[in-house]
């Protein structure tokens, strides 16, 4: 069984009646601006192919006007994504999971339970790392390959670590993944501080 969250059906009919928000238009702006420069295309190229003009798509990425779902199905095609990934949030550059937090699955068999820190996107390759850290020095890390993503979970001792101006200090049991493409850093905050460290790459 998976523990789950507690239903709430008067909040869902209080907003039934309600207008659906608009879209998120910064949300979206960055989406068409991050999956362009991943597929090399021009604002002049991506509006051709998706048929539509091109200051449409400057206002766009500009996070002005108001997209049709019929435009933004049409810059997915021409893009090569699905049209979520225009519209979904931006995920969190920082992700932090306490002990005793998270989506745990409970054995009926016996005392055995696992928590789910991150599931693998598709295409993505994991290395494993168990890591030892002492107090006095802290580790600095240059940026690794675009699209790497840094998982640790904190064995023993505490360690404060993260992107540059985003550090979290971490106990026993927490779990943090960041953005491993932009400058951060690991330090020991206690003697025998020990954590597993798993580098994504995609």
């Amino acid at each position: 069984m998976v523990d789950a969250a507690p239903e709430n059906g008067a909040g869902e009919a209080r907003d039934a009646g309600k207008p659906p928000a608009r879209l998120p238009l910064d949300w979206i702006a960055t989406s068409l601006r991050r999956e362009r420069t991943r597929a090399g295309l021009s604002l002049s190229e991506l509006a051709k192919r998706a048929g539509i003009a091109k200051s449409t798509l400057s206002q766009l990425e500009a996070a002005s006007g108001n997209p049709s779902m019929e435009t933004l199905w049409a810059l997915g095609v021409a893009l090569g994504v699905p049209f979520s990934a225009l519209i979904e949030p931006p995920a969190p550059a920082v992700q932090v999971i306490r002990a005793g937090e998270g989506p745990t699955v409970h054995s009926e068999q016996s005392s055995y339970t696992a928590v789910l820190l991150s599931a693998s996107p598709p295409g993505a390759r994991r290395d494993i790392y168990r890591t030892r850290l002492e107090p006095g020095s802290v580790r600095e890390s240059e940026p690794h390959i675009p699209g790497t993503v840094e998982h640790l979970t904190v064995s023993t001792g505490r360690v404060k670590a993260g992107p540059r101006g985003e550090e979290v200090v971490l106990g026993p049991g927490d779990y943090m993944a960041f953005r491993g493409d932009v400058p951060h850093s690991y330090e020991a905050l206690a003697p025998g501080t020990s954590f597993v460290l798993v580098m994504q790459h995609v």
